[in-house]
C-alpha cells in the first residue's frame, strides 16, 4: 500500500486519540487534585482567634486569664524568636528531617515510605509543610483521604506554600496550630499547660517530650516517653518527666490567678488585652491581708470578703479583690460588686449634710435614748449595737461612736428624702426608691450597696466633697468631678472620723481602727449580723473592706472592729509604708473653738465650725424646757399578755418626760396618776388610749394594743 494510505491515516488517528485521552485524564487529576487556595502567613496569623482574654495591671503586668472560648484552648500566638530553640529543632527531627532541604515534598522519605510499604511495614511521608497545608485546608485532611489522588493534592499545597513562605514561617505556624493534647491548640497552650512554663522557657527534655506527642497526642506517658527516647538521651528522665507532663498529677499555671472577679466583670470577647488601673503589687497585698483574715475568722464566723484600694487623687481602682476563695461556699460572686445592706456606713453622709444645712455642729447635743417613731410599715424603734442608750451625746461622739438613735433623730432633721437625694449623688445607685420607702431606717443603713460604690463615696469626702466615677481600665475617661457636699462639712466630717478620742467609748483606744497616722474611718454592721463593713481613706488613699457570707446567712461572733477592720488596717499600713497619711488642711469657711459641756455631758475641748456657727457652751434642754410626752407605752405598739405569768405581774410601766410637773395621766378617760411620776397600769385586752393631761387640754397621746 502507498505511503500516506489508510493504514497510516488510521495510525496517526490512533495516536491523536491516545493523545487527546491522555490530555483529558491529565486535566481531570490536573482538576481532582488541585489544592484549595491557602492563605499567607499574615492571613494565617491574622486569623488566629485565642480562646483566652487577659487582664493587665497598670505596668503592663498580667494578672489574670479568662476562657471565653471552650472550643479549644487556644492562647496568643508565639513568635518563633519566642520559642525555646531545641523545640523546634526537636519537632523537626521527629517530624520533618529534611524539612530545611526540600520543597514541601521529601522524594526521598516517600521512596522510603513506598519500600516500606512493600515490606509490609507502614511509615508516614507527610512533611511538615504538608501537615500545615491541611492545618489551614482541613477538607485536605478530612476523613478517609488517604487516596493517590488525596495525596498529589496535599504535595501541591505543600508546593504552593513553599513557594510563598519561608521555612522559618512554615515552622512557626506549624507550632502555632498543630493539636498537642487534649483541647490545647497551639505550642503556648501546650507550653503552659503540660510543662507549666511559656514557650521561650522549654528545656530540651520538654522539648522531646512536646515533639513526641505530636504523631499521637493523647498517647500514654510511656509510650511518648519511648518515642522521645529513641534518639538516645536519658530514658528513666524521661520516663519521669512524661509522667509528670502527662500523668493525673500533672498541675496548670496558665495566670497569676490575682483578679478573677474583675476578669469576670471585663473581658467578654477572646484575644481581648484589658489594661487597668490596678497595681499587681497592691492587688496582691490586699488579697493576702483578706486571705490572712478569714482565715483567722474561721469558716464559722465568715466565708467571705472583698476589698478595694483608690487612689484620692486619679480615682483609679488600685486593687479589686472580689474575693479569695478558701472556705467560701459562693467563690464565683464577685464581692466588691455585689448588693449588700449598707449598716453604719451611710452616716458620716447625713452628718455631712446637717452640718452643711446649719442643723447640727460637731459639737451639738443629740439625745441617745429610746425613741419609737410611726412609719408607713408601722412603728420603727431605733436601738444601739450594744443595747444600751449613751444620754445626751455631742454629734462627734454619736458619729465616731457610730450610735444609731442619734442619727435617727438627724435625719429627722434632714428629711428622708433630700438624705436619699444626696446619696444617689454620692453614687450610691441602688437607691432607686424615694425616701418614703426607705424611712427613717435609711440612717442605719437599710439601702443596699456595693463596696465599689462605697468606696467612691468616701473618696468623695476625701476630696473635700467633689464626687467622680472610679477608673478600672486604663482607657476609662478622666470625668471632671462634681460637687456633693460643701469643702467645710467634708473636711469636718473627717476631722470626726478620724478622732480616736470620739470612738473610744463604743470601740476603745487601741482598736484596729487606730493608725499610727491620720486616717478617717467609718464601720458598719448590717441588720442581723450578714455584713461587716470598714472604710476610710488618708490623703492619699481610699480603702473599703467588706466581710460577711456571700450567701446572706449571718456571720458568728464577728463586728466591725473584729471582721472588716483589720483588712483595712493591715492594707492602709502597707499603703503608707513609705510615707505616712497627714491631715489635710482647714479649707475656707470652718473655724475652731473653744467648747464647754454643762453638767459634765462631755469634757471640754477645742472643736471646729462652719464659720458664723460656733457656739462656746453646749447644754441638753432641761426636761422643764421639753415638750412633754409619753415615752411608754409606745404608739402603736402591741402588748401580749402571757397565760403562764400571773396577772399582777404583768403590769405595764407609763413613763412621760419633759415638763410634765402638775400633768395627770388618763387612761381611756380615767385617771391613773400624776405625769411626773409614772404609772405601773394592768390594762385588759383591747384597744387603749393613754393621754397626758393639763389643765388647759391634751399634750401627748399614745395608742396601743393589748391582747
Amino acid at each position: 500500500m502507498p505511503p500516506g494510505g489508510p493504514r497510516t491515516r488510521s495510525g496517526v488517528t490512533k495516536a491523536w486519540a491516545v493523545v487527546a485521552a491522555l490530555t483529558i485524564l491529565l486535566f481531570a487529576a490536573h482538576l481532582l487534585t488541585r489544592p484549595p487556595a491557602l492563605p499567607s502567613f499574615a492571613e494565617a496569623r491574622a486569623a488566629w482567634q485565642p480562646s483566652e482574654a487577659w487582664l493587665y495591671d497598670r505596668h503592663g503586668r498580667l494578672l489574670d486569664a479568662r476562657r471565653i472560648d471552650f472550643a479549644q484552648r487556644r492562647m496568643a500566638w508565639i513568635a518563633l524568636g519566642e520559642i525555646a530553640p531545641a523545640l523546634p529543632a526537636a519537632v523537626i527531627a521527629q517530624e520533618d528531617r529534611r524539612f530545611r532541604f526540600h520543597d514541601g515534598v521529601d522524594w526521598i522519605g516517600l521512596i522510603g515510605s513506598a519500600r516500606d510499604r512493600l515490606r509490609g511495614r507502614s511509615r508516614g511521608a507527610s512533611t511538615i509543610s504538608m501537615q500545615l497545608a491541611a492545618q489551614l485546608s482541613p477538607d485536605l485532611a478530612r476523613p478517609g483521604a488517604r487516596g493517590v489522588l488525596d495525596k498529589l493534592r496535599q504535595m501541591r499545597a505543600a508546593w504552593a506554600l513553599e513557594r510563598r513562605w519561608r521555612k522559618d514561617e512554615i515552622i512557626e505556624a506549624y507550632l502555632n496550630l498543630a493539636g498537642w493534647r487534649g483541647e490545647a491548640q497551639g505550642i503556648a497552650a501546650a507550653a503552659w499547660t503540660l510543662a507549666g512554663r511559656p514557650p521561650a522557657r522549654l528545656d530540651a527534655a520538654d522539648a522531646r517530650l512536646l515533639a513526641a506527642l505530636l504523631p499521637s497526642p493523647q498517647a500514654l506517658p510511656a509510650a511518648v516517653a519511648a518515642r522521645a527516647c529513641a534518639g538516645g538521651g536519658d530514658c528513666a528522665m524521661l520516663r519521669t518527666r512524661a509522667e509528670a507532663m502527662l500523668g493525673p498529677t500533672r498541675t496548670t499555671a496558665l495566670d497569676p490567678d490575682l483578679a478573677p472577679h474583675l476578669a469576670a466583670r471585663l473581658l467578654a470577647r477572646p484575644g481581648l488585652r484589658m489594661r487597668t488601673t490596678l497595681d499587681a503589687g497592691v492587688q496582691r497585698m490586699a488579697a493576702e491581708a483578706l486571705r490572712r483574715q478569714l482565715l483567722g475568722l474561721g469558716a464559722g464566723r465568715a466565708r467571705d470578703g472583698a476589698v478595694v484600694v483608690v487612689d484620692n487623687a486619679s480615682g483609679d481602682v488600685l486593687a479589686y479583690v472580689g474575693g479569695v476563695g478558701g472556705a467560701s461556699t459562693a467563690a464565683a460572686v464577685d464581692g466588691a460588686d455585689a448588693w449588700r445592706q449598707a449598716g453604719s456606713t451611710l452616716k458620716p453622709f447625713l452628718y455631712a449634710e446637717a452640718i452643711e444645712g446649719g442643723w447640727l455642729t460637731p459639737a451639738s447635743i443629740l439625745d441617745d435614748s429610746a425613741v419609737a417613731l410611726d412609719t408607713a410599715s408601722g412603728l420603727y424603734v431605733p436601738q444601739n449595737y450594744d443595747r444600751q442608750f449613751k444620754g445626751p451625746v455631742s454629734v462627734r461622739s454619736a458619729l465616731a461612736g457610730s450610735l444609731n438613735v442619734p442619727a435617727v433623730r438627724a435625719l429627722v432633721l434632714t428629711g428622708t428624702e433630700a438624705f436619699r437625694d444626696r446619696l444617689w449623688d454620692a453614687g450610691y445607685r441602688g437607691l432607686t426608691e424615694d425616701g418614703a420607702y426607705y424611712g427613717f431606717s435609711l440612717a442605719l443603713g437599710s439601702a443596699e450597696v456595693t463596696l465599689l460604690e462605697q468606696a467612691a463615696a468616701y473618696r468623695t469626702l476625701a476630696r473635700g466633697g467633689v464626687y467622680a466615677p472610679l477608673r478600672l481600665r486604663a482607657s476609662d475617661p478622666r470625668v471632671p468631678g462634681r460637687r456633693v457636699f460643701s469643702a467645710p462639712a467634708s473636711w469636718i466630717v473627717g476631722d470626726m472620723l478620724a478622732d480616736p478620742g470620739a470612738r473610744a467609748v463604743t470601740f476603745g483606744l487601741d482598736s484596729a481602727l487606730k493608725l499610727p497616722f491620720w486616717a478617717a474611718v467609718k464601720t458598719g454592721t448590717s441588720k442581723g449580723m450578714r455584713d461587716n463593713w470598714c472604710i476610710g481613706f488618708t490623703d492619699r488613699f481610699t480603702v473599703a473592706v467588706w466581710v460577711g457570707n456571700l450567701e446572706g446567712d449571718a456571720m458568728r461572733a464577728v463586728s466591725g472592729v473584729s471582721g472588716a477592720a483589720p483588712v483595712w488596717r493591715a492594707v492602709m499600713l502597707a499603703l503608707h509604708r513609705d510615707a505616712p497619711g497627714r491631715a489635710p488642711p482647714p479649707p475656707a469657711g470652718v473655724e475652731a473653738r473653744a467648747v464647754r459641756f454643762a453638767g459634765g455631758i462631755e469634757p471640754s475641748r477645742r472643736d471646729w465650725f462652719l464659720k458664723g456657727a460656733a457656739q462656746t457652751e453646749m447644754a441638753a434642754a432641761p426636761a422643764a424646757a421639753r415638750r412633754p410626752r409619753i415615752l411608754s407605752p409606745l404608739s402603736g405598739a402591741v402588748y401580749a399578755l402571757d397565760p403562764d405569768i400571773p396577772l399582777d405581774r404583768q403590769r405595764l410601766r407609763v413613763t412621760a418626760g419633759g415638763a410634765t410637773q402638775g400633768l395627770r395621766l388618763v387612761l381611756d378617760g380615767r385617771d391613773v396618776g400624776a405625769g411626773e411620776a409614772g404609772a405601773l397600769l394592768l390594762p385588759g385586752p383591747g384597744a387603749h388610749r393613754l393621754a397626758l393631761v393639763g389643765a388647759d387640754g391634751v399634750k401627748d397621746r399614745v395608742l396601743f394594743t393589748v391582747r
